[in-house]
């Protein structure tokens, strides 16, 4: 956890702004540890058994981190994707071991569909991540409980942006038992804004905003939901590199804005936590 002090002096703002930097793995998100810890869980259970092909329905930051941790297991990795997928794309997910599947449909539904199949066939376990129990799990066992050890319970709010939806099911969950009164806001692109009602397009922000409200997101915990513009996410992705020496990839941009937006609005508001889930590369 990182206090922004960088920022907030640089805008004036007397809110205690905290960073959870949760980017440290092999892909450059949150994903790392998530994915791991998914096929341990689904290990433990029995319904994956060595040397069984992982299978799931991802081109982004889970498919690659994914990839690296059936490689560091020792299971094939099948990732189905969709036919518009960039070639560079498909090759940087190849590169790191994965074996692809492509889907004339870009419907979520459909990569689903075909996930499941690919899995049936082949005798593998579809991991299923937007609506596998075992993702808010290991936000409830790993993120929320070091949210809590580092920055303590006296925190007002906390903002998370919502992909999959297991980072903010999990800590939000972990956290209202320890602290009923705490905000949970959910961060999503204005242009896509499923999560909020609002209109459902193509954005900017990579990581969150997939266009629908995902099975493991659990609406009862959150108290507010913010709309972010990709160019603005992106704007401050790269203030906060200047401000605070933080690699923030846009979709911790996003977040850092409705911290923003949050505490100037409403001035009760003393300490706010912003789950920053991706780095972005320095060049």
């Amino acid at each position: 956890v990182l206090r922004m002090s960088g920022y907030s002096g640089q805008h004036g703002l007397s809110a205690t702004i905290l960073a959870y930097l949760d980017f440290g793995g092999a892909t450059g998100t949150c994903k790392d540890g998530v994915a791991e810890t998914m096929l341990a869980f689904a290990t433990e259970r029995g319904a994956l058994k060595p040397g069984m092909p992982v299978v799931e329905a991802s081109s982004g930051s889970f498919g690659a981190a994914l990839a690296v941790s059936c490689a560091t297991t020792g299971h094939p990795c099948i990732l189905v994707v969709p036919q518009a997928l960039p070639v560079s794309r498909r090759q940087h997910l190849q590169s790191l071991g994965a074996r692809i599947v492509v889907c004339s449909s870009g419907g979520r539904k459909a990569l689903d569909r075909v996930a499941a199949d690919t899995a049936a066939r082949y005798n593998g376990y579809f991991t299923n991540y937007f609506a596998n129990d075992d993702n808010p799990e290991y936000h409830r066992r790993v993120t929320g409980p070091q949210i809590l050890k580092a920055a303590g319970d006296s925190i007002d709010a906390v903002v998370i942006g919502v992909g999959s939806g297991g980072t903010i099911t999990g800590v939000a969950e972990y956290l209202k038992a320890w602290n009923s009164m705490v905000r949970i806001v959910a961060v999503e692109p204005s242009e896509c804004a499923a999560i909020s009602g609002g209109m459902v397009g193509h954005h900017g922000i990579a990581g969150i905003g997939p266009g629908f409200v995902p099975e493991n997101y659990n609406p009862y915990i959150v108290d507010g939901v913010v709309a972010v513009p990709s160019a603005r996410a992106g704007v401050l992705a790269q203030e906060v590199l200047r401000t605070d020496a933080v690699p923030a990839a846009p979709s911790a941009g996003a977040v850092l804005c409705a911290m923003h937006s949050l505490v100037q609005k409403e001035p009760s508001i003393r300490r706010v936590l912003g789950v920053f889930s991706g780095a972005q590369a320095v060049e």
